[in-house]
């Protein structure tokens, strides 16, 4: 089956860089957009609306913390970021801001494609429609069939990665899911050792769903295994 073109936005302050990922993902069929920093990144999204966003962490005029922060504001568009640091500490913060995944410079082009065809295959599992098409948990409702999430009637901005997770472990109420089952179904088999990615995301749902994130009703830890989500509240 041939793949619908997709667009990636590659964000980064050094020409050099941009021309290397550019013939790398043309060579894999992508359509591809470049900016040379935070502002026309920006401005980029809002008038191109592009699949998937690389984006370099160290930049004039903007940094990219500062970017994703912006568009995580109304925008659910999957941001891979790239840094030359390895910093334990940049990763989490990119994470928290919203970024799908994080990857350190220099990477090569095979690691990089299979990044990006995770976090976009990722984003299109989202958009699957199981069965049931709905779900209720107390005052969480999921409508799988318009990829909507709403907290008491109001509606819950998720991103595609954060959506998918919630919509695993909904799909398993009940049932306790292992930390290593949760990292293939969700991120994929890459990402078997990123324990770090599922404590952030599950931070992100209890901070958009549950009444005291450090209390949680609905999503549990089963300490040593995994999480279950609770059908109803105790």
């Amino acid at each position: 089956m041939t793949r619908k073109q997709q667009t990636i936005l590659i964000v980064d302050d050094e020409a050099a860089i941009l021309k290397l990922l550019r013939a790398n993902l043309q060579a894999k069929g992508f359509d591809v957009l470049s900016a040379m920093n935070g502002n026309a990144a920006v401005s980029t999204v809002e008038s191109n609306l592009p699949d998937l966003l690389l984006l370099d962490i160290n930049m004039p005029k903007m940094d990219g913390f500062e970017v994703c922060r912006q568009l995580r504001e109304w925008s659910q568009i999957p941001i891979i970021m790239l840094s030359a640091r390895g910093d334990e500490e940049d990763k989490v913060k990119c994470l928290e801001l919203g970024a799908d995944d994080y990857l350190t410079k220099p990477f090569g082009a095979d690691e990089l494609i299979a990044r990006i065809n995770a976090v976009l295959r990722r984003a299109d599992t989202a958009r699957a429609v199981p069965a049931p098409s709905a779900c209720t948990c107390g005052n969480i409702q999921i409508n799988f069939a318009q990829r909507g999430v709403t907290l008491a009637g109001s509606e819950v901005r998720l991103t595609p990665t954060e959506y998918t997770l919630l919509k695993e472990l909904a799909l398993n109420a009940g049932k306790v899911l292992t930390n290593a089952e949760l990292l293939n179904s969700v991120w994929g088999p890459e990402y078997g050792q990123e324990r770090q990615y599922l404590y952030v995301f599950i931070g992100h749902l209890r901070a958009k769903l549950e009444p005291d994130p450090t209390s949680p009703r609905y999503i549990k830890t089963v300490h040593g295994v995994g999480y279950k989500f609770q059908a109803s509240a105790e």
